[in-house]
């Protein structure tokens, strides 16, 4: 009995690779830093004892490389490699726009 085994190179670009993590959607709360926006994720939680739902809020330091998020802005990030200290995600697409 003979089994053969045929691997192939796969050929991905960056792009294709790039954006495999975590998807989020939140509001930017700041874009006060150079290409940095503060995004707020929440999320209900359903209380262990209680069967309250609760809101449970994180903020994520993420990478806008063209700064064009602005506050109130409803944006999907997603999650990448370390870029500083405390940014490990970076914008994805800007979903709905601030009402002015």
């Amino acid at each position: 009995m003979t089994t053969e085994k045929t691997t192939e190179k796969s050929t991905t670009t960056t792009e294709e690779v790039r954006g495999k993590g975590r998807t989020l959607t939140g509001v930017v709360k700041s874009n006060k830093m150079a290409k940095t926006i503060s995004v707020e994720v929440v999320r209900t939680v359903r209380h262990a004892k209680y069967n309250k739902y609760v809101k449970h809020r994180a903020r994520y330091y993420a990478h806008d490389e063209r700064s064009e998020a602005g506050i109130g802005d409803t944006v999907k990030i997603v999650e990448s490699r370390p870029l500083s200290k405390l940014k490990r995600w970076r914008l994805e697409s800007i979903t709905q726009k601030a009402s002015v």
